[in-house]
């Protein structure tokens, strides 16, 4: 309700105009809430060639794995780790492996960046996908419930999130930082 309503504040026009949503709910469906990730990127992919730099933010890749585990167990395939399907590492890498800068034959240039939440059940970290997912991602800011119970925000918990950009990034904040 409220979120087509909302103005990008460098242009003034609704941030509509230059969205798409898939939505998709857990009563949908299994084979909807498998396909929406797939639909999702394969549009960022599609406006990237097109020469756009677009953002893809998939929550919650929990629930996408959890639909693969269930059509798994209906074409009654072998389960691996908590019942999960055995291709689910393949599946994750697959799809954060589709984001990137990339130049077209056109000549076009343009880039997917995924933004991806992973819901492990009780925060569990441990848990597959998550574990799968920080395999296959080069930032992972894992969020901690004690700091968000203390109302401590962001609740970035320190010792679970990473950043492998350091170096894409070191000479932008030397350049404008006053440290």
């Amino acid at each position: 309700k409220e979120f087509p309503l909302l103005i990008d504040p460098r242009t003034g026009h609704s941030l509509m105009e230059r969205t798409i949503l898939i939505a998709n709910t857990s009563n949908m469906p299994v084979s909807a809430r498998e396909a929406s990730i797939y639909t999702g990127i394969t549009m960022a992919e599609y406006y990237r060639d097109q020469g756009y730099h677009v953002a893809i933010m998939a929550d919650s890749t929990s629930r996408w794995a959890e639909a693969l585990r269930e059509l798994s167990g209906r074409m009654e395939e072998m389960p691996a780790e908590e019942g999960f399907p055995a291709y689910l590492p393949t599946r994750i890498a697959q799809f954060y492996e589709r984001a990137g800068f990339m130049q077209t034959l056109s000549g076009n240039s343009g880039s997917v960046s995924i933004i991806g939440a992973v819901s492990p059940p009780g925060g569990d970290f441990s848990e597959p996908v998550t574990q799968h997912t920080k395999r296959f991602v080069r930032c992972f800011w894992g969020l901690d419930r004690q700091l968000a119970s203390s109302r401590h925000y962001p609740a970035i918990s320190w010792l679970e999130s990473y950043s492998e950009y350091l170096g894409d990034v070191k000479q932008w904040w030397n350049d404008h930082s006053d440290g």
